[in-house]
């Protein structure tokens, strides 16, 4: 289905080239002379890299279909992921490309949002907060809570992230994913 140029907003997938696009940015300007136009910026699905483009008044842009789909992650296997999807139980397997380095944050039975289009993945998106455990750090010592420092420390999926000197093996903590695995807080 074409768009015209009046539908383009925030949260719009569209096809550009071949490619699928999600607006993020839409300002629509109607000069005192001459043919209103939107001026979008567009967020490539795929790659994640941002584009300006302009869309003429005459113009028809393509609307893509994303679908969005709830997925368990199961196992790795090389460089294919697989995962369930939630509504029907059949298993879906994305490649490396698609994930990225969000890998290092997959943990078995995590439940994450997978974005498709034609039935090919184009993303995913991890939830905003995941517990993990402590495997490996240098020990804290007592007053260390009073310093401000980080130490890196080596999660259960093999994840290193930088933590407080207090933490400590055993220790479970929650991750931000949003910031690419910042610690948040100690989890009791």
């Amino acid at each position: 289905m074409a768009l015209s140029i009046n539908e383009i907003k925030s949260g719009v997938t569209v096809l550009v080239d071949g490619d699928v696009y999600v607006c993020v940015d839409a300002q629509h300007v109607k000069p005192g002379k001459g043919a209103a136009f939107v001026r979008a910026r567009l967020r490539n699905m795929k790659t994640n890299n941002i584009q300006e483009k302009t869309f003429r008044g005459e113009e028809k842009i393509e609307q893509a279909y994303v679908e969005e789909r709830k997925l368990q992650y199961q196992y790795s296997s090389g460089e294919i992921y697989h995962f369930m999807d939630q509504d029907n139980f059949e298993e879906i397997a994305i490649s490396k490309e698609v994930i990225a380095d969000k890998a290092k944050f997959l943990k078995d039975n995590l439940e994450i949002m997978g974005y498709f289009f034609k039935d090919i993945a184009l993303a995913i998106n991890l939830p905003n907060f995941i517990e993990f455990n402590i495997v490996e750090t240098e020990p804290g010592f007592k007053g260390d809570s009073s310093k401000s420092g980080n130490k890196p420390a080596k999660v259960d999926t093999g994840a290193i992230i930088q933590v407080p000197l207090f933490i400590n093996v055993g220790d479970k903590i929650k991750v931000d994913t949003r910031t690419g695995g910042t610690y948040a807080e100690r989890i009791n």
